[in-house]
């Protein structure tokens, strides 16, 4: 799938959502212990980096879109967009790996560490989706809020020339309908581009997740009660939907 030519890079900026209530905090946090590990293992490697966290990345979306698969067919009611929503996201942040990758050539110690990685925080998301999907959504939310400020400081290496700009590699060329001189630079803008998009429709979907008392983690695993969240409707009131 080939996606759109992107906007104006000046469209997806560094912002943050301050935590609201407890399950916020507790999404924040666990997103900062994972920056500070990233911080220490692969300092300015934006290339490993990403191939290690895109990794990550791509599993949440596949989760999410699982359990609302099941929660539709035991509901007997269509999922309103939000199963597509989600494995759209998993594909996408699967093409970022799929694109380092050939601009980082991972070692196999860091192959390693992707499948620890992976085993380890599939297993964690899996249950804290089931149980706390508010939560969850909140926690992608800065995950991607994090990614946007790395992408940032990796654009400003490259400008800085501190960073190499190769040429961009040709499935990056494909995928984002970038022009065929594009390089590294074109690259990151355009990832940067879609997890800003990510950031933003997660905490839109944590805020819709919210009950009209307050937070309300309607687990995705169990019966629920109450109206079914209209995800159609969030996703038509996503801004610059195409771009992420």
């Amino acid at each position: 799938m080939t996606k759109p030519k992107l906007k104006s890079e000046e469209l997806y900026p560094i912002t943050h959502r301050a935590p609201e209530d407890v399950s916020d905090r507790v999404a924040l946090g666990t997103v900062k212990v994972l920056r500070f590990v990233a911080d220490r293992v692969f300092a300015g490697r934006y290339g490993h980096r990403a191939v290690v966290l895109e990794t990550v990345a791509a599993v949440p979306g596949m989760v999410g879109g699982l359990l609302q698969h099941l929660k539709a067919l035991r509901h007997i009611r269509d999922d309103q967009g939000w199963i597509r929503e989600l494995l759209e996201e998993a594909d996408n942040e699967r093409m970022h790996l799929m694109t380092f990758v050939q601009v980082a050539q991972p070692s196999t110690f860091e192959r390693g560490i992707i499948m620890l990685t992976q085993a380890i925080f599939y297993n964690f998301y899996f249950f804290l989706y089931l149980f706390a999907p508010k939560t969850a959504h909140r926690m992608v939310a800065y995950f991607e809020e994090e990614a946007v400020i790395s992408y940032t400081n990796y654009l400003a290496d490259i400008d800085a020339g501190r960073h190499p700009n190769p040429p961009a590699p040709a499935i990056a060329i494909e995928y984002w309908n970038l022009s065929p001189s594009a390089t590294l630079r074109d690259v990151v803008v355009a990832v940067r581009a879609d997890e800003a998009g990510h950031r933003d429709r997660n905490h839109e979907f944590a805020d819709h997740l919210l009950g009209p008392t307050g937070p309300n983690d309607r687990g995705a695993g169990g019966d629920t009660s109450g109206e079914d969240v209209d995800f159609e409707s969030v996703r038509q009131q996503s801004p610059d939907r195409d771009a992420a």
